[in-house]
């Protein structure tokens, strides 16, 4: 998960949790509220209605009016009875009216009747719904002349409740998606410094060493970004230093290891003795090894700096040139060098760099192929790149040597065999990166590719990886 994703979901839980710990108390609050409000309402409306009851109880059509009356304001039903419980006002119909309703049926009657007020939630078998009945006595000179009852359906009230717990949700979905769109663009605003400079981390590791991050972003993500690059100028500096020394040191190295081939040959042209001539003859050969490595080193340190302009090669002329100069190498080996690549194929690129690149690649190709086995140059045309390959009959290699083949001093399981520095190969991918390209190793049915992917010359960046020379029909 990416840390804008962590971020968002952060504040989301804390936002839910939040709204929750808020809608929750709020919600029955207002529940107890209404309920509240309209028992008391309930309440003084009966009270206001026995009041003006005890004043006109001889006149029904007075009673009937004021029933009616109370019933609308109250969203209910309003019943008014003499003190023997016989009805004489009905807000709901003229049916009642005669009737006795002081039973044990509607027990709030009968203690409204006995001179107490009383409220409560009963469930009335007739309507098959709960009531809230709101009982009052009619009082007049004294005693008790009848009664009022207000009853209202709960579920209204319920109703009302839902609907506005139902509201505030949404007052609380609403928040809920503010608050993440809030939390959307701070998140971002932290991700995106850490993204460029992971962007920046990995345009070094791809040899651009002089990338270097944006300070931008909290005045954290700002020290952080100049403390990655202080690292880089002195990663940067080692690097030039390190370079610099190989170079010096390589190139120091030559005039002692030429003079000392010299004396060595010299000194075999005056030796008579077997047993001598062994000896400077296995020098000769060490000192031919220790000259190759230092080529070799000062290759890789020239082949690590920068490219001074931009270049452009015909991969078709310089695989041509390689094939000659290695030919006659090849077939002392044993081996038919042959160029498969067909059609134009230019490439950003310096031909000496290539031309380097191929050499490595044949000389390589050469000490772990199979005895008798040809040794293939091609290319193939992708999407914004091209991919050059040298190809052998070798046997396949491990996974971890495939990966760690362009390592420094980095040497496979039949290099005993061939010999050689184990700098073949890490020339070849510095020269790559030099360029924008980059090496690989692989497998293949019948033996082992080394891949160069290199930048069409057109400068177009592959749009994707280019599949393998092999797969080219």
């Amino acid at each position: 998960m990416s840390l804008r994703a962590r971020l968002l979901a952060a504040f989301a839980y804390v936002l839910v949790i939040v709204i929750v710990a808020l809608l929750v108390p709020l919600g029955i609050n207002l529940q107890k509220r209404l309920h509240g409000e309209v028992e008391s309402l309930a309440s003084d409306q009966a009270e206001l209605v026995a009041t003006a009851a005890s004043r006109g109880l001889g006149s029904p059509r007075q009673l009937g009016r004021l029933a009616s009356e109370s019933a609308q304001n109250l969203d209910g039903r309003v019943l008014i009875v003499d003190a023997s419980g016989i009805v004489l006002a009905d807000s709901e119909t003229a049916r009642t009216l005669g009737e006795n309703y002081g039973t044990r049926a509607r027990p709030e009657l009968s203690k409204a009747l006995g001179g107490r007020t009383e409220q409560g939630l009963r469930q009335s078998e007739t309507l098959d719904e709960e009531l809230l009945a709101t009982a009052v006595p009619v009082i007049s000179g004294g005693r008790v002349r009848g009664a009022v009852r207000v009853t209202q359906s709960v579920d209204a009230v319920n109703s009302a409740v839902r609907d506005d717990i139902l509201a505030l949700a949404g007052v609380a979905a609403l928040a809920l998606v503010i608050g993440l769109g809030v939390a959307w663009i701070l998140a971002g605003s932290i991700a995106r410094p850490l993204r460029g400079l992971a962007g920046v981390a990995r345009r070094m590791a791809g040899g651009e060493l002089g990338a270097r991050a944006e300070p931008r972003g909290s005045r954290e993500q700002v020290a952080l970004s100049n403390a990655f690059n202080e690292m880089a100028d002195r990663l940067n500096a080692v690097l030039d230093s390190q370079r610099d020394f190989v170079a010096n040191a390589s190139h120091q190295l030559r005039t002692p290891l030429t003079g000392l081939q010299l004396r060595i040959e010299a000194a075999k042209g005056k030796t008579r003795g077997a047993a001598t001539a062994r000896d400077l003859d296995a020098a000769e050969r060490e000192t031919q090894r220790l000259s190759e490595l230092v080529s070799a080193l000062l290759t890789l340190a020239e082949s690590e700096e920068a490219a001074e302009s931009a270049e452009e090669a015909e991969l078709a002329s310089v695989s041509s040139a390689a094939a000659e100069r290695w030919r006659d190498t090849s077939a002392e080996a044993g081996h038919e060098l042959v160029v498969l690549g067909r059609g134009t194929a230019v490439v950003g690129g310096s031909e000496a760099d290539l031309a380097v690149i191929l050499d490595n690649l044949i000389e390589n190709a050469i000490k772990y192929s199979s005895p008798g086995s040809p040794i293939e140059i091609g290319w193939k045309l992708g999407d914004g790149a091209v991919v050059l390959a040298v190809s052998n009959r070798g046997a396949p290699l491990p996974e971890e040597e495939l990966e760690g083949a362009f390592k420094r001093f980095q040497r496979g399981t039949g290099a005993a065999r061939g010999g050689g520095t184990g700098l073949g190969l890490s020339i070849v991918a510095a020269l790559a990166r030099r360029w924008g390209a980059s090496a690989r190793l692989r497998n293949e049915p019948d033996g082992i590719a080394a891949e160069v992917v290199l930048v069409a010359a057109d400068g177009t960046l592959p749009t994707h990886n280019p599949g393998p020379v092999g797969s080219m029909t």
